[in-house]
C-alpha cells in the first residue's frame, strides 16, 4: 500500500514554496513580501516555513541593496567621474536579484523537502 500523505505533504511543499521563491518575480514592491509572510503565518509545516522565512530575509536584503545601489549610482552618475561604475553596479544588482530566486525555484523542484538557503544574504529573521 502506497502512503499518499507523504506525496501530498511533498506536493504542498513545493507549492508553497515555490510560491514563495516566485514572488520575488511580482516586482520590488511591498506587498510581495506579502506572499511569504501570509506563507510562513497560516502553514505550521517546518521546510515551507523555513523557506518562507528564507524568503522574506531575501526580501529585505533586496530593498538594502537596492537602496545602497540606487544611492552609489545616483552619487557615481551626479558625479560624472564613473559613469561606467555606475552600470555596473546597477548590473551587479540586477543580476542579484534574479539569479537566486531562479536558483530557489529549480532547488525547490529538485528537492522539494529540503529549504532552499540563499547565498550573500543577512538572516534577520
Amino acid at each position: 500500500m502506497v502512503d499518499t500523505g507523504d506525496r501530498t505533504n511533498s506536493g504542498k511543499r513545493k507549492l508553497f514554496s515555490l510560491l514563495c521563491h516566485g514572488s520575488i518575480f511580482l516586482g520590488s514592491l511591498l506587498f510581495t513580501s506579502a506572499i511569504p509572510l501570509v506563507v510562513l503565518l497560516l502553514f505550521d509545516d517546518p521546510v515551507i516555513k523555513a523557506t518562507a522565512k528564507e524568503t522574506l530575509n531575501y526580501h529585505f536584503n533586496i530593498w538594502l541593496y537596492f537602496a545602497i545601489s540606487g544611492a552609489l549610482g545616483f552619487l557615481f552618475t551626479a558625479l560624472i567621474v564613473t559613469i561606467p561604475l555606475a552600470w555596473i553596479i546597477g548590473l551587479a544588482f540586477f543580476l542579484f536579484h534574479w539569479i537566486p530566486p531562479i536558483s530557489g525555484i529549480l532547488a525547490t523542484l529538485s528537492n522539494p523537502n529540503e529549504p532552499y538557503r540563499y547565498p550573500f544574504i543577512w538572516r534577520v529573521l
